[in-house]
């Protein structure tokens, strides 16, 4: 087979390593890629969010599978051009992308199939936004209905917090149009978690569950963003939990989704809040997660070709993944300013190995210069992921590496998997 990766993040690098292991796979593609994910793909210069383009290729150059990675060639229609012209397309079409593409409706897919989630309004008005906001003593989330690329939520804990998010989305328009409507939505208390599920339409297998770290500093503290590190599994979900919120979460939100003739086929990602009175859903994505999947894929263990091509294919059945026993950490190591004003073109020195065994650098923001050197291009630079014989071995692994990569103004959190 011929697989075209989309993406040019640390996740895209995860699954085209992963992908390249298999031995049905004689060629992978990526578009645009990466310099990590040239080592294991061919790069093709289409940018992610170019569907014509895209689509063109895949028709052109034999492609048997697209593995989308990013949301926005989803929400764009990339996998209704590519179904259209016949090549499977592991993603959904854009009506049921939309469940990541507008928080407004997948709350109200969520109303409708009976899936648990926090109290919530939708809002394009500031004034009664805010008088939502304040009936609840501001302990609320403001989230733009739209894409803000993981950092259009912000967590207020009173009036004030609130009035001021409220302000920057509706009337400074710090998001755009992706913040020209909010969801406000009662702030709910518990450990997060992360359910990610390949489905066919119907059916649903799940990957193991895994835990993001979203503030940029220790202890979940700072702004947002897309990710600062992940670790799998996390002991907040049992074998019996997992179960759980595919039967309760998942598969309804599937058959919500085909009653409104959105069949979904892909990754449909579940972010969690695990709260006192169980499994409450605090948003859908609908593509694997980032950091999340490289983690993941270090604990995929055999052939994930299958499972993918399945999923596209509309049929899961029979299908299974193995999972490595052993935990897996990543840490991502971020620019100078991220989330906010990022440095760009900073040199990277140790991001090319060697490293240990069981150990992956996944590159992200990174472009090669034309004298030859790695440098910056991002806010999320490299995803260092580790596997070990318990948590601590994988996070001291994780770190160890970590500690060799070096760039002007590099941060990351020191916590990542401690929870």
């Amino acid at each position: 087979m011929r697989i075209l990766v989309v993406g040019s993040g640390a996740r895209e690098h995860a699954l085209a390593w992963k992908i390249s292991q298999s031995p049905l796979v004689s060629a992978v593609l990526c578009a645009p890629g990466n310099p990590g994910i040239a080592r294991v793909a061919k790069l093709v210069a289409i940018p992610a969010d170019d569907v014509d383009g895209l689509a063109r290729y895949a028709r052109g150059d034999a492609v048997d599978l697209v593995v989308v990675g990013p949301e926005v060639p989803l929400v764009k229609g990339l996998a209704d051009r590519l179904r259209k012209a016949g090549i499977p397309v592991f993603g959904p079409e854009a009506a049921a992308a939309e469940i990541e593409g507008s928080k407004a409706f997948a709350k109200e897919v969520m109303a409708a199939a009976g899936i648990p989630t926090a109290e919530y309004a939708a809002f394009t008005e500031l004034a009664p936004a805010v008088e939502f906001a304040r009936a609840r003593g501001g302990k609320v989330v403001v989230k733009a209905d739209g894409l803000a690329a993981g950092k259009g939520v912000v967590v207020c804990g009173s009036p004030e917090e609130a009035e001021a998010a409220l302000q920057d989305m509706l009337v400074a328009k710090v998001h755009g149009a992706a913040g020209a409507r909010v969801v406000v939505e009662e702030r709910l208390e518990g450990p997060e978690a992360s359910c990610i599920a390949i489905v066919d339409g119907e059916r649903a297998l799940m990957l193991p569950a895994a835990q993001d770290h979203k503030r940029v500093g220790d202890g979940d503290q700072g702004p947002n963003t897309g990710g600062m590190g992940a670790f799998s599994p996390t002991p907040k979900v049992s074998a019996e939990l997992l179960e759980e919120v595919r039967r309760t979460v998942i598969l309804p939100a599937l058959r919500e989704l085909a009653r409104r003739g959105r069949p979904f086929r892909g990754a449909l990602y579940a972010g969690l809040m695990l709260t006192p009175k169980g499994p409450r859903v605090l948003e859908f994505n609908a593509r694997l997660g980032d950091p999340e999947t490289q983690p993941l894929m270090m604990r995929v263990a055999g052939d994930i070709v299958p499972a993918l091509l399945s999923a596209a294919n509309g049929n899961l059945e029979g299908v299974e993944l193995r999972t490595d026993p052993r935990p897996a950490v990543g840490v991502v190591l971020a620019a100078e300013g991220y989330p906010a004003r990022t440095a760009l073109d900073d040199a990277i020195e140790g991001a090319e190995g060697p490293f240990p065994e069981d150990v992956q650098v996944f590159h992200a923001g990174v472009r090669r210069a034309t004298d030859g050197r790695l440098v910056t291009s991002g806010g999320r630079v490299l995803t260092v992921c580790a596997l070990g014989r318990d948590m601590a071995d994988a996070r001291a692994r994780a770190y160890e590496t970590a500690a060799r990569i070096r760039f002007r103004g590099q941060h990351h959190r020191k916590d990542i998997g401690l929870k």
